[in-house]
């Protein structure tokens, strides 16, 4: 079969052969690759970026945001059967933490987790690929077009239910994290498949959103946020000015940006942030302020990263939601779709109009 293959550290990517994987344990499942979505952390690995190859071999197989439909499954196999459609977890928890030990390997403790196509795991842009049932999510036929973006919803579903969490356990509301959103304002920094796939998460639970980027207001991403209800707003020097949000989610990467955000936070308002930036210049910071407000005002500020099976589950339920709620909508995130033996198309190098790229395998 083939698959596409990186020398970590190194700019060589390239299409080769592999044998086909074999269910070798009654609990796996074999599943044959139909699409990989691509993103930063892809781009990133193929500049010669973070990633790490299994131990004792020399190139890692890429992707980690699949789409797939099942051929073959283990006898002990429950859950799943030949032509399900299924998304997998990428994370495989450590040995040692007790997080990982208690099925959250995206809160692992020790930092030895691997990671499908990034850490030390082959990713998923292959023609078949090999998993445990218990990391796969079946996926409803009807969402075939969107279920490859599953995996970025996962990201935002966990920031956000955790911020959710934080404002319940510590406000006088009602105890269900998702009808805290209700009503409330937030804003989303950054209009990128993660920054949209968080407001619709958001606007499926309620809130009012603003999202803010620097793009053309006539834009395909400002389209899509404002047919979900959002509103936009371009992200420029007194634009938010006499603004308050009870959440603010970060989706940008930007370490200026990530800085000035928290000066629109509302009192009790919670800030999580998910892009991770790149090594840059040191910055200015008013960090007296900054602290003076976290403290008097009751803030709090995180990061999330990764997610855990209940946000798989939770991506599924939603992409399936907001396909009836504004049916045609989320589609529009895919902007392109690229056959495997063209990847050098759409993985070394980025169409300014891209949100989201994918490769097609089937």
């Amino acid at each position: 079969m083939k698959a596409i293959a990186i020398v970590p550290h190194t700019k060589t990517v390239q299409l080769v052969d592999r044998d086909d994987p074999k269910i070798e344990t009654p609990t796996q499942v074999k599943v044959k690759v139909l699409q990989v979505g691509i993103c930063g952390t892809d781009r990133e690995e193929v500049a010669g970026g973070r990633a790490d190859a299994p131990p004792g071999e020399k190139m890692l197989i890429i992707g980690h945001e699949v789409l797939g439909e099942v051929v073959q499954v283990g006898d002990a196999v429950r859950s799943l059967k030949p032509k399900d459609l299924v998304v997998i977890m990428v994370r495989r928890p450590c040995s040692e933490c007790e997080m990982c030990k208690k099925g959250c390997s995206d809160m692992c403790q020790s930092g030895n987790y691997t990671e499908r196509g990034i850490k030390q795991r082959h990713g998923f842009h292959q023609e078949f690929v090999i998993d445990e049932e218990k990391y796969m999510i079946w996926v409803p036929p009807a969402l075939v077009g969107t279920a490859v973006l599953t995996e970025p919803t996962t990201v935002v579903e966990k920031a956000i239910d955790h911020a959710c969490r934080l404002q319940v356990a510590r406000l006088p509301v009602d105890p269900d994290p998702k009808k805290w959103l209700h009503g409330k304002k937030v804003l989303v920094a950054g209009l990128g498949p993660i920054g949209l796939l968080a407001a619709m998460v958001l606007r499926l639970r309620g809130a009012n959103v603003v999202g803010m980027d620097i793009v053309d207001p006539h834009s395909l991403r400002p389209r899509i946020l404002e047919e979900m209800g959002g509103k936009y707003v371009v992200g420029k020097e007194g634009a938010m000015k006499g603004q308050s949000f009870d959440l603010i989610l970060e989706a940008a990467g930007i370490p200026k940006l990530d800085f000035q955000l928290p000066q629109f936070l509302a009192k009790n308002g919670v800030y999580v942030l998910t892009g991770v930036a790149s090594d840059g210049p040191p910055l200015a910071v008013d960090a007296g302020r900054l602290m003076r407000d976290l403290v008097l005002e009751n803030q709090i500020v995180f990061g999330s990263v990764n997610a855990g099976i209940a946000h798989f589950k939770q991506a599924v339920i939603d992409l399936e939601e907001a396909e009836k709620k504004w049916r045609g909508v989320i589609p529009q995130l895919i902007t392109s779709k690229t056959p495997f033996t063209r990847f050098e198309e759409v993985l070394e190098k980025r169409n300014p109009d891209e949100i989201k790229a994918v490769i097609e395998w089937a």
